[in-house]
C-alpha cells in the first residue's frame, strides 16, 4: 500500500484543493438530519437510539445497540459522518440472525470485518457523488442556503485531500499511512528494536518522512491514540484490514447489483442493505473472517480493489 498511497497523495497535494464547506449550521438541526441519516442508512431505532457524546462509538448487540455522534456548529460534515460511521457497525450487529442471539456466533466477526461495514457506510456510498448529491439536497431542506452552489462543490469538500496530524480525521487517501506508521513502530517495540523512552523521536521522525512535515506537539503526535497505552497492540491494523474489506465487498455488491448507485442517488438503500444483510450480517461468526471474505468474493482479501478505487476517485476528482 505505501508506495502507491504515497504517490497517489504526491500528486493530489500539488493540485488545487477543492472548496471547504463554511459558516454555522444548527446543532438541533443537525441532529435531526442526523438521525434521518441513521434511518436512512437502515438503524433501527426500534432497538437503538442516536445521542451525542465526545467521541463517536457504538456499544451493544442483538437487540439493544446504541451510538453517538457528535456536533460543531461549524462543521456539520463531522456530525454527518461520525453517524454514517456508527450506523455501519450498528447495523452489523443489528442484522445477525437473531437464532444467534445470546451464543458465540451472535457478534460480529472480527474487527477487521466490523470496520468494512462502517467504512462502506462513510466512505464507498457516503463519499460517493450519488449519496452526496442526496445529502446536498437533504442539507439545502434542513439549513437553507448554506453557502455551497451544488452537488459538485459538496462531493468535492467532503473527499478533500489536506495534511494533518490526527489520523482519526485523515480523509480516505491517507488514512492508511497513519495506521502503517502505528503498525512499524507497534512490532518494533514490541520485538524490543525500539524502547519506549525513544517512541516519540521514532514517530516523530517516521511522520516527517511519511508526511513531509514536522510534528509539532505530542498531542497531535505519540499521545494522541489511546491504544497502545490501553495494551490494544495488533489494533491498528484492523482499520487498514476494514478499508481494504469495504472495497473488496462493495465492488462485490455493485457487480452483484448493479442498480445499487442508482437507488441511492434517491435516497434509497434497499438494494444494497439486503446485500449486506445476507453475505456479512446475518452469519454473524458462523464464518471466520478469511473464510467469510471466500465466500463473499470468492477470493483472499486483496489490496486491488482499494487502490484501484482511490486511483479513480481521486485521480477523477484531481484531474490526474
Amino acid at each position: 500500500l505505501r508506495p502507491e498511497l504515497s504517490a497517489l497523495r504526491a500528486a493530489v497535494l500539488e493540485a488545487e484543493a477543492p472548496t471547504m464547506v463554511s459558516g454555522g449550521f444548527d446543532e438541533g438541526a443537525q441532529m435531526k438530519l442526523t438521525r434521518k441519516l441513521a434511518r436512512t442508512f437502515g438503524y433501527d431505532m426500534h432497538h437503538g437510539r442516536v445521542d451525542k457524546a465526545v467521541h463517536p462509538f457504538s456499544s451493544g448487540s442483538g437487540l439493544d445497540v446504541r451510538i453517538t455522534t457528535r456536533t460543531s456548529p461549524h462543521e456539520p460534515f463531522n456530525c454527518f459522518y461520525s453517524t454514517i460511521h456508527e450506523v455501519g457497525h450498528a447495523a452489523y450487529e443489528q442484522n445477525i440472525n437473531r437464532d444467534y442471539l445470546l451464543t458465540p456466533l451472535g457478534r460480529g466477526v472480527s474487527m477487521g470485518v466490523h470496520e468494512s461495514q462502517s467504512r462502506i457506510y462513510e466512505n464507498q456510498i457516503g463519499r460517493s457523488r450519488a449519496f452526496t448529491g442526496w445529502l446536498y439536497r437533504e442539507m439545502r431542506d434542513t439549513f437553507g442556503d448554506f453557502g455551497i452552489a451544488d452537488e459538485d462543490t459538496v462531493y468535492a469538500s467532503v473527499n478533500r485531500v489536506s495534511d494533518g496530524y490526527i489520523r482519526t480525521a485523515a480523509d480516505e487517501l491517507q488514512y492508511n499511512l497513519h495506521v502503517l506508521l502505528r503498525f512499524d513502530l507497534g512490532r518494533a517495540l514490541l520485538s524490543g528494536d525500539l524502547q519506549v523512552g525513544d517512541l516519540e523521536a521514532a514517530w516523530n521522525d517516521r511522520f516527517l518522512a511519511d508526511f513531509g512535515f514536522a510534528v509539532d506537539k505530542p498531542s497531535n503526535g505519540v499521545l494522541q491514540d489511546v491504544h497502545w497505552s490501553s495494551g490494544y497492540f495488533g489494533y491498528f491494523p484492523t482499520y487498514s484490514l476494514g478499508n481494504l474489506l469495504a472495497a473488496q465487498f462493495y465492488s462485490q455488491a455493485l457487480a452483484d447489483e448493479p442498480g445499487i448507485p442508482d437507488q441511492i442517488k434517491k435516497g434509497e438503500f434497499k438494494l444494497l442493505l439486503n446485500w449486506m444483510r445476507e453475505h456479512i450480517h446475518k452469519p454473524g461468526t458462523t464464518y471466520m473472517p478469511a473464510e467469510l471474505v471466500e465466500r463473499v468474493t470468492g477470493g483472499p482479501i486483496r489490496t486491488g480493489p482499494f487502490l484501484d478505487y482511490v486511483r479513480t476517485k481521486f485521480g477523477d476528482l484531481y484531474g490526474l
